[in-house]
């Protein structure tokens, strides 16, 4: 259990990171925190990060695709979309448009 909640946080500390205006996906997050096969776990990750104290900006990630797939997990679904809206990125039919020039890799924007 101990081990999950540890991967949890390294989540959110990364998803903390992520500037305003920009998005990554599930995978970009795995395969920073060294975990390529873990994405789903990060989905788990941000499904939880409601209940975090410190504020993680969950609306910021998205799938592969920049498909808005856990717009179901905000207080209403709208909400995921609303957020990225006030940061100036466009959504139409629940995907982001010109994801490539929103996408934020961690990879090449931090250093471990």
């Amino acid at each position: 259990m101990k081990q999950h909640e540890d991967f949890f946080q390294m989540v959110y500390e990364v998803v903390r990171l992520i500037p305003k205006g920009r998005v990554t996906n599930y995978g970009a997050i795995a395969k920073y925190l060294g975990s390529a096969r873990s994405s789903r776990m990060v989905g788990w990750a941000m499904n939880a990060a409601h209940s975090q104290k410190k504020k993680v900006p969950a609306h910021r990630v998205v799938n592969r695709n920049g498909e808005l797939t856990g717009k179901h997990h905000f207080e209403t679904p709208f909400l995921m979309q609303e957020l990225l809206e006030k940061e100036g990125i466009v959504v139409k039919k629940d995907k982001i448009k010109n994801f490539d020039k929103h996408f934020w890799n961690p990879n090449l924007e931090l250093a471990l």
